[in-house]
């Protein structure tokens, strides 16, 4: 691929709008080494497919020779990124921050080149900060622009809280943009007004604006929302391999070109060729679900963990099989109800949970299902407790 050929590719895939798109591209097409910006908050200690869709974005910027600098948001992580949230997340303490923050850089690359990448936390800037500072910086935007945020003023529609630490949350993020000379940062579409709001400081600092890529989302495993974590619907980088092949295998049909766009790295020219042959029924939608999750799960472990995680997945599936592995719970052998059973192995957290899935037809003992919660049952050696269709284990007397 010829460097316009690459140009052309990260100014297309994957992304929802570019501020300003003809300023960038000739800014890319003139040889300057940009400085590309993404910021990320450590509010748990993983990443998910949904957060590579920007960083292999960077990824882009790096293979054509530009400097990435990767920011942990271990001061904004604290307030909680406001945006799209209908009530004031829950305050994470500095150590909480700080655990989570340490596994973020190893995640980031497995994608990215650590050599060639510069990282940064924001304590770096916000640890030196006074209140003269802080209310300098305040200066610099308006109430009466802080409430176009759509959150803020949904919120307030609602009469749902609304903290006045949540208002300073895009200062904070834009002026990361001023502390680490961005000519470039990159996010997804809800962190737009953020995005924006370091190229209005920037411009008031007297200083060049940076532009702005902002990327799709990627929607969650259930089809419905974006991943997050929130919601659950996330296929993590340090799943495990079989988990997160079947993971990938559950998403719907209709999300495939997209999980293929947005997180691998097969050509466009060639995904182009797959959308016609899935319209034409020349290709099987399973079949090719399951190549996606070969390239995903190659991608983050091993071709080798691929293929036995392939391998793994049929024999549940489709020769309806118990795993070859699964976790081996001791309980004592005291006739109890299956409901009981079910906390005792912690396939559910609470003796209500247990009986929903039970009543849901969700549970089976040596591949027999179970539907009564009050059923007694008298845990044998080597007996096989499943729940849906991937969380299984072996009771140990």
């Amino acid at each position: 691929m010829t460097k316009t050929e690459k140009i052309k590719e990260l100014l297309m895939r994957g992304v929802e709008e570019i501020i300003i798109k003809k300023h960038l591209e000739n800014a890319l097409k003139s040889g300057k080494k940009l400085r590309v910006k993404f910021g990320i908050d450590p509010t748990t200690p993983f990443i998910h497919l949904g957060h590579t869709v920007p960083i292999r974005k960077l990824k882009q910027f790096q293979q054509l020779g530009h400097k990435i600098v990767f920011l942990v948001g271990n001061y904004t992580a604290r307030i909680g990124d406001p945006s799209e949230k209908e009530k004031t997340r829950p305050a994470l303490s500095q150590q909480q921050v700080e655990k989570n923050a340490k596994t973020y850089f190893k995640q980031a690359f497995k994608i990215l080149d650590k050599n060639k990448t510069e990282v940064h936390m924001q304590s770096e800037w916000y640890d030196k900060f006074n209140l003269e500072k802080t209310i300098r910086l305040l200066s610099k935007s308006t109430f009466r622009q802080i409430m176009t945020h759509e959150t803020f003023r949904k919120r307030i529609k609602k009469d749902q809280p609304l903290g006045l630490h949540e208002l300073i949350y895009p200062l904070l993020q834009g002026y990361d943009s001023i502390a680490l000379e961005a000519d470039v940062e990159i996010g997804s579409t809800d962190q737009k007004f953020n995005l924006l709001m370091g190229r209005e400081l920037q411009k008031k600092q007297g200083i060049p604006s940076q532009d702005v890529l902002i990327t799709k989302y990627l929607i969650g495993i259930d089809g419905k929302e974006k991943m997050s974590k929130t919601l659950g619907n996330y296929i993590a980088i340090l799943d495990k391999p079989d988990q997160m092949y079947g993971k990938i295998m559950s998403i719907p049909d209709s999300l495939i070109l997209s999980y293929l766009k947005l997180a691998t790295d097969i050509s466009l020219e060639e995904i182009i060729e797959i959308e016609e042959d899935l319209k034409q029924k020349k290709i099987n939608a399973r079949n090719l679900k399951a190549r996606l999750a070969r390239e995903i799960v190659t991608m983050y472990h091993s071709k080798k963990k691929a293929i036995e995680a392939e391998k793994e997945f049929n024999r549940i599936f489709r020769e309806q099989k118990t795993p070859s592995q699964m976790p081996r719970i001791k309980v004592s052998g005291v006739r109890c109800q299956m409901s009981d059973l079910l906390v005792k192995t912690k396939l559910a957290s609470s003796k209500s949970e247990a009986k929903r899935l039970i009543t849901q037809g969700g549970v089976k003992i040596d591949n027999k299902l179970i539907n009564d919660p009050n059923k007694k049952i008298k845990p044998e050696n080597g007996m096989v407790v499943q729940v849906g269709k991937r969380r299984f284990v072996k009771i140990k007397m």
